[in-house]
This record gives structure tokens, C-alpha cells and sequence, in this order.
């Protein structure tokens, strides 16, 4: 290990699990450029979809466009760096490249889980209080509310892993494919009291309570729901299904990244352990396009007459 004193020569962080890959690399530039652009392309034409229908500016669709430009930020942070270590030799990241990405990273994470509350509140006063809905959800407070996410998103990383930030660092090698703030906090000359909390404030902040407000939405939707017709109850489901699917796919993703298959499973290979914690950024970007297009009647018409009656 280094001496203290040369810690703060740390200027760049070398991401160990790209090892040699030799001719692979021309594969795998191509599959992962082409899910990246396959995730932009997917949320972009969504967005476009509801900007450009009239019929879609409504509560609910404005807040579905939120989660699709999280989805493209999410991809954005981990992706570019992916592809541009394809092709390098040191496979070297600045520690300030570092710092960026884990921003984005773990800012896109709570903004993830506090876009689905939102939405599940929406929906929550759509079929719980129908008449009161249009003066609940106007254009004023669902602009608000997706302020609101970002800035909540924001501060939670912020409260979270702003120490990370002074700590001073002994060794440079990161064994994984992205700067994971874990495996950083190992790295520093000497692992502070707070990254334990910091990662207890994280999942409080940024999973827990937003979980506990989608729960809550649901829990009085189904209550609602069991007194209602069999119509409105169909009507009910459609609309919240895609939600449901997209919160339990994101946990799925969290125990993912929590669990340590070095420590868990002996026998796991390198290539799972590296792919698992990102599991998220890789298919729930692509998931929540699929999942509302296809879920929903509105946007899927709305796709048809976008994509092919055109003129």
C-alpha cells in the first residue's frame, strides 16, 4: 500500500474487470452501442409520442415522459464510459470522470423510485378521488412534482456520498466495469465511519420511503378497487400494472447490486458478477418504453398513428 503521503497523487482509477479481452472487444463494442441506442431511440420515440399528442398531456403521460428522460440519463452515465473502455489499453478513468458518473448514477436511482411514487399518487387520486382529480393534478403541481423529484434525487446523493469526495485514496484499482462507490470507499487510505451510514441513509432516503409511498398508493387503490365494478376494476389494473412491474424489477435490480457474489457464491463466474449489479441500467431503461407502450391503450394508439399513418 501507499504511503499516505502519496495519496493525493491519485488522479485516475483503473476499472480491473475488462481485463484482456482481446478481439471480443469489436463484439461487445457492438452489442452495447447497439442496447444504448436501442434504449435512447425506445424513450425518445415515447416522449415524442406524448409531446406530439394532444390527447396525452395529461398528469400521468407528462410523468411517464419524467421517468423516460431518467432512463436515458441512467444509460447515459454508464454506457459512453463502457464503450469507450472497449478500446483502451489502461483502461484508466480521471478521479473527477469518476466523481461525474457516480453523480449521475446515484442520482438517476432515487429519481427512479421517486418518478414510480409520483406516478403511483397520480393514480391513487385519478381512481380514488375522480372528481377532484383535475384541481389535485393540475399542470402547476405536476410541474412542481417533478421538480420536486430531481431535487429530492439530488440531495439524497448529496447527503449520502459527499464525503466520498475528500477522502484521500492509497490504491487506484477498481474491479469493475464502472466506479462503483463501494468499491472506492475501499480504496481510500482509510475507510471512514460514515460510509457504513451512508449507505443506510441511501437506502432510506432513496428506496425506502419512496417504496413506502408507492405502497401506500396502492394499498388504498386496491381497497377502493374491491368495492368498485368489474370494469373500473379492469380499468385499474391496466393502468397500474406497468408501475407494478416496473417497482418490482427495480428491486429485483437493488438485490442485484447489495449482494456480494464473491462472498455469497464462490462458484459464480467473474462475468455474472460484473453484469448483476448493473442489471438495472440494463434492462430497466428498456423496460418502461415496452412496458407503458404496449400496457397502455392510449399511448399504444397513439403509437400506431405516430409510427404508421403518417403521412
Amino acid at each position: 500500500m501507499e504511503k499516505m503521503g502519496n495519496s493525493s497523487e491519485t488522479v485516475s482509477f483503473v476499472l480491473a474487470a475488462y481485463g484482456n479481452i482481446g478481439e471480443l472487444k469489436y463484439l461487445y463494442f457492438i452489442i452495447i452501442l447497439i442496447w444504448y441506442l436501442s434504449i435512447c431511440v425506445a424513450n425518445t420515440v415515447l416522449i415524442v409520442v406524448i409531446r406530439v399528442d394532444r390527447r396525452l398531456h395529461e398528469p400521468m403521460y407528462i410523468l411517464l415522459c419524467n421517468l423516460c428522460v431518467n432512463e436515458i440519463n441512467a444509460s447515459t452515465s454508464l454506457y459512453p464510459l463502457l464503450l469507450s473502455q472497449m478500446f483502451s489499453d489502461s483502461h484508466e478513468v480521471t478521479v473527477p470522470w469518476c466523481f461525474l458518473q457516480m453523480c449521475c448514477m446515484y442520482t438517476c436511482a432515487p429519481a427512479e423510485f421517486c418518478s414510480l411514487a409520483a406516478m403511483a399518487y397520480d393514480r391513487y387520486i385519478s381512481i380514488c378521488h375522480p372528481f377532484s382529480y383535475d384541481i389535485i393534478m393540475n399542470t402547476e403541481r405536476v410541474s412542481l412534482l417533478i421538480m420536486f423529484v430531481w431535487v429530492y434525487s439530488f440531495l439524497s446523493f448529496i447527503l449520502s456520498f459527499s464525503f466520498i469526495f475528500s477522502l484521500k485514496f492509497c490504491r487506484n484499482i477498481i474491479h469493475n466495469a464502472y466506479c462503483d462507490h463501494q468499491l472506492m470507499i475501499r480504496l481510500s487510505c482509510s475507510v471512514p465511519i460514515q460510509s457504513f451510514i451512508s449507505n443506510i441513509s441511501f437506502l432510506l432516503l432513496s428506496v425506502f420511503i419512496p417504496f413506502s409511498l408507492i405502497s401506500v398508493s396502492y394499498l388504498k387503490i386496491l381497497r377502493v378497487c374491491r368495492k368498485t365494478s368489474k370494469e373500473n376494476k379492469q380499468k385499474a389494473v391496466t393502468t397500474c400494472t406497468p408501475q407494478i412491474v416496473s417497482v418490482s424489477n427495480l428491486f429485483v435490480g437493488c438485490i442485484f447490486y447489495f449482494i456480494d457474489f464473491k462472498y455469497v457464491v464462490s462458484q459464480v463466474p467473474d462475468e455474472v458478477r460484473i453484469i448483476l449489479p448493473m442489471y438495472v441500467l440494463i434492462f430497466q431503461p428498456m423496460l418502461t418504453p415496452f412496458m407503458y407502450g404496449f400496457n397502455l391503450p392510449k399511448i399504444r394508439q397513439s403509437y400506431q398513428r405516430f409510427l404508421f399513418k403518417r403521412k
